[in-house]
């Protein structure tokens, strides 16, 4: 009965975003380009969050699909001076119809932001008129944008990560598991960096968002019941993470609970078992019980423990520390489009 009355609230919540939707919601070593002028908006100078668009004015339509001009970073900087050159891309979630970005946006800024960490909430397109790959397109973009601009921020381009929560989990991981390492002849200087992450960071992800069930749980087709069979059958395969690991996947940390009543437990399980194979650094915590949609915990007793666990996570790969090599390299440009790759701490690990 627990389960039934959860599945119907979220089915209520579902419904509620999807009309939200319709009326109205929009949702390294050598020669590096300078970054690429844009408009940045300060949400409040004081505050230390700023707003920038995520594609330029001229991108093509036919190259990265329409509403472009809806995706955005908001940027949340450490107080001045306890910055540690690390960075980190945010993906809220949102069953693919809504986004999350209080909860699992910028509750999660400011905590990263308090440890050092400069933190960018993704606003990705979503919705049946953005349909996958559209939401990957902003993901690879954010990681691209955010190492064109790591000057700007003080900053170490192999330095920066992605995270994501349930859908947005299912979409930080498609990023970690799809990028490549640039492309040195764009004409757009952005599109020049690799978009692999050096880290990547999911909270109760929907790592299985794509596959059908016969245990009346919702997937991406189900949630946009006007997406075409056919695409639905191809994207079974083509966008389910777990399917896509290598070993040059980046390292990983991995929370969700094992009574999750909205994402079974098992594409998480799947996926840190496709990564251990791939030899890939994984760590995994599963809690007993525990809400779907729980973000930092929500003050839950045993909830409340996982962003300690992530936090000693961080520190022991090294991303809370200042890079000694980024301070004394400092006025050096790096290489756009030099892949990413794991450092000796990983391999170590």
């Amino acid at each position: 009965m627990r389960t039934t009355r959860v599945f119907a609230k979220w089915k209520y919540s579902v419904l509620f975003l999807l009309s939200w939707t319709a009326t109205g919601f929009t949702g390294f070593a050598k020669a590096q380009p300078p970054p690429p002028s844009r408009e940045m908006v300060p949400v409040q100078a004081d505050l230390g969050i700023t707003t920038l668009p995520l594609w330029g004015a001229g991108a093509s339509p036919e190259e990265i699909g329409k509403n472009s001009q809806d995706s955005t970073l908001t940027v949340f900087v450490p107080h001045p001076g306890k910055g540690n050159g690390t960075a980190v891309v945010i993906a809220p979630g949102g069953a693919y119809v809504g986004l999350a970005s209080n909860l699992e946006g910028r509750q999660v800024a400011d905590w990263f932001a308090a440890r050092g960490i400069t933190a960018f909430v993704l606003k990705y397109r979503l919705g049946a008129a953005n349909p996958y790959p559209v939401p990957l397109l902003d993901a690879h973009r954010a990681i691209r944008l955010v190492r064109s601009l790591s000057k700007n921020y003080n900053l170490s381009a192999n330095r920066v990560g992605i995270m994501g929560f349930s859908a947005g989990g299912h979409l930080a991981a498609m990023e970690a598991t799809s990028f490549d390492d640039g492309k040195p002849s764009a004409n757009d200087p952005v599109d020049r960096f690799s978009d692999r992450p050096d880290f990547l960071i999911l909270g109760y992800p929907w790592l299985n968002a794509m596959q059908p069930n016969n245990r009346n749980l919702i997937t991406y087709c189900s949630v946009l019941p006007s997406l075409r069979a056919s695409d639905c059958k191809d994207w079974e395969q083509k966008y389910t993470p777990a399917l896509h690991v290598t070993a040059n996947t980046p390292s990983t940390f991995l929370y969700s609970t094992s009574d999750d009543a909205l994402v079974p437990v098992q594409a998480s399980v799947d996926f840190y078992s496709a990564l251990a194979r791939a030899g890939v650094p994984v760590e995994m915590h599963l809690f007993r019980h525990g809400a779907h949609g729980s973000g930092l915990g929500e003050g839950d007793a045993a909830l409340d423990m996982w962003p300690t666990l992530l936090e000693a996570w961080l520190r022991t790969q090294g991303w809370l520390m200042p890079e000694p090599v980024a301070a004394s390299s400092a006025g050096k440009e790096e290489a756009p489009n030099a892949p990413t790759r794991p450092s000796m701490r990983d391999r170590n690990l």
